[in-house]
């Protein structure tokens, strides 16, 4: 007689929620635990590069915040979910290269800081997690505390400011290094004090310090703590 064998019940959807500052390996860890747990994967920050870059492109003047305002709810933005090739379009146009330009990164704090950019990117990013059918890794610097406050598991990353300096001028070709920590270390002064959202830890979040860690040390260690939410759930 055969024996048919049945696959187990699916593993529970699992929002995972993953701040933190930069340089701390987020994207990298976030992207490797989603892909290797079958999860959908967001980089929130890329979402506030676009419309930084979607501003730039179209002359709103950034040192008002009134104008960029005005025009929040203008570009549309689509972001893929796909870990292993994750995709971001404003208005139809690819501008994945285009937003990881230096003129780009120096000026997405003014922009993210306005209160209306922020209510549309959180709806943005609300919507996309909550269509996620098998759960998703989002990561940025407010997710835990206002994005998704019930995010089934909150990680919070850090790092020392050496660490993450040096990993960053790493990906930044040539970069120097004490520029490179100056420049984290401001970013983190205006990302830590906006009055809208502020980068911050929840409370119920597990923090992890990447400091003395390989990125696959932190990437095992955010699965073993997703598979034990995924059990407990």
């Amino acid at each position: 007689m055969e024996t048919v064998e049945t696959a187990g019940p699916a593993p529970a959807a699992v929002i995972v929620a993953i701040d933190g500052p930069s340089g701390t390996g987020k994207s990298s860890t976030s992207k490797a635990v989603a892909a290797q747990l079958g999860l959908s994967y967001l980089d929130t920050g890329a979402q506030y590069r676009a419309i930084t870059w979607w501003m730039v492109h179209n002359g709103i003047e950034l040192t008002d915040p009134t104008a960029i305002a005005a025009v929040a709810g203008k570009p549309e933005i689509i972001s893929g979910t796909d870990p292993l090739a994750p995709t971001i379009t404003v208005d139809g146009t690819d501008v994945a290269g285009p937003i990881r330009t230096t003129d780009v990164t120096s000026k997405v704090s003014a922009v993210s800081a306005v209160p209306e950019v922020r209510a549309r990117i959180t709806e943005l990013q609300r919507t996309i997690a909550a269509s996620a059918e098998k759960g998703i890794v989002v990561e940025g610097r407010d997710i835990g505390t206002t994005v998704l406050p019930d995010a089934d598991l909150k990680i919070f990353l850090t790092a020392s400011p050496e660490a993450r300096a040096a990993r960053r001028s790493g990906e930044l070709k040539g970069a120097d290094v004490a520029a490179t920590r100056e420049a984290l270390i401001k970013r983190d002064t205006a990302d830590s004090s906006r009055k809208t959202s502020p980068l911050a830890k929840a409370d119920d979040a597990v923090e992890v310090d990447t400091t003395e860690l390989t990125l696959q040390q932190v990437i095992e260690c955010v699965v073993t703590l997703v598979e034990e939410k995924r059990a407990a759930k």
